[in-house]
């Protein structure tokens, strides 16, 4: 019962912060017209949040590892707090960029300490469902948390989507210190100093190209479906809807199937079917309804790709889990930021219709990266063992 009080708590949490993510595209029209400012002016609110958390979170994961992680998660829930207030209540854009680069401060003390706690806590034979369980809040918050967050907007302003998330975050920062008893402390030193930081960088490196594979499409996938099938909003609205279901599905499945058949099994296997999926994508991206059917299933399998990959990181690195993560979540965040601009690249040039052939090359790239580091291991392994 407690496990599964802290599996809830840990759900909520991570819910949120994929809310506060995901909500201010769909705001920014409202933010550019009271701050009178163009709509890429106030998309640095973006830029600095991820920018932020890609700095900081390896090293509040390295601190956290050394001295316990319940205090870096009930401060940045507080700071959570105070940044999405200050967010609310901003007198000047100024103010408003300052608040987002203490919001990305705030969730990268808390997003991947949050999955390094639940790799810590989890049953062996259990710890690909429970990751994949609280992966799915960060998810859900995609399609659902990011729509709840706009239908309030419409009624009370965009400045209560903040409000809000602030007042839940201060509830959140009570109930994580209460549930997080025991202040883990991880057994390493400096071990990342000796040795092991350039394998965790070659690990999560696979990340950054998986994230490339899913956002260099993504970011602009409405862009591609007006400019493709000519879809309206309400069209748009529904394939992001497909997408977002396939997303949580494929978190939750991989979980209970990186339990059975093993993490590396199912990491490497769920991205050669990622390669294939995108070149399906690709072929059948203006054939009608069936682009919902792919998006879904793109989406299903990729996100089962990430999913299974951070279950079979915290199993390679049981004593550095907090850094290990946080440096994975940093790694996702440069291959969203690399994503975009190769898309972007590949429009220009290309077009729309060359973007899921990109992806595909990049999940193969991915694919074999993570091959390649099994092989080390596997080395490593058998000269130790001699």
């Amino acid at each position: 019962m407690n496990g599964r009080i802290k599996l809830s708590v840990a759900w909520i949490t991570l819910f949120l912060m994929g809310t506060d993510l995901f909500v201010v595209s769909p705001l920014l029209p409202f933010i550019s017209e009271e701050y009178k400012l163009s709509s890429t002016t106030t998309g640095w609110m973006v830029t600095v949040f991820a920018v932020t958390y890609a700095f900081f979170a390896p090293i509040l994961g390295w601190i956290s590892d050394r001295k316990g992680r319940r205090i870096f998660i009930t401060f940045g829930l507080l700071l959570f707090a105070i940044s999405n207030g200050l967010t609310a209540f901003a007198p000047s854009f100024l103010w408003l960029i300052v608040s987002r680069i203490l919001a990305g401060l705030s969730v990268a003390s808390i997003t991947p300490l949050i999955y390094a706690n639940i790799g810590d806590i989890a049953p062996p034979n259990r710890r690909g469902t429970w990751l994949s369980i609280v992966v799915s809040g960060h998810l859900t918050a995609l399609w659902a948390g990011a729509p709840i967050g706009t239908l309030l907007e419409h009624f009370l302003g965009w400045r209560s989507v903040f409000v809000v998330m602030a007042a839940i975050g201060a509830i959140l920062s009570v109930l994580n210190f209460k549930i997080w008893k025991s202040n883990h402390k991880s057994d390493v030193k400096n071990n990342l100093l000796q040795g092991k930081l350039l394998r965790v960088l070659g690990s999560v490196s696979v990340t950054t190209v998986w994230a490339i594979s899913m956002y260099a499409l993504y970011v602009y996938l409405g862009a591609a479906l007006y400019s493709e099938n000519r879809y309206t909003s309400s069209e748009i609205a529904l394939s992001v809807t497909f997408y977002g279901i396939g997303a949580v599905l494929g978190s939750l499945l991989s979980g209970q199937l990186t339990d059975r058949f093993g993490e590396r099994t199912i990491s490497k296997a769920s991205l050669i079917f990622l390669t294939l999926v995108l070149v399906c994508l690709g072929i059948f991206f203006s054939s009608g309804v069936w682009i919902y059917f792919f998006l879904f299933i793109w989406a299903l399998v990729g996100y089962a790709s990430f999913t299974s990959y951070q279950a079979r990181l915290t199993v390679e690195y049981p004593n550095e889990r907090g850094i290990v993560m946080a440096w994975n979540n940093t790694a996702l965040y440069i291959g969203i930021t690399f994503g975009s601009i190769i898309g972007g690249y590949a429009i220009s040039k290309w077009g729309y219709s060359i973007l899921p052939y990109v992806c595909s090359l990049s999940a193969f790239v991915s694919f074999f990266l993570s091959n390649q580091k099994v092989q080390e291991i596997k080395k490593t392994q058998s000269y130790l063992y001699k």
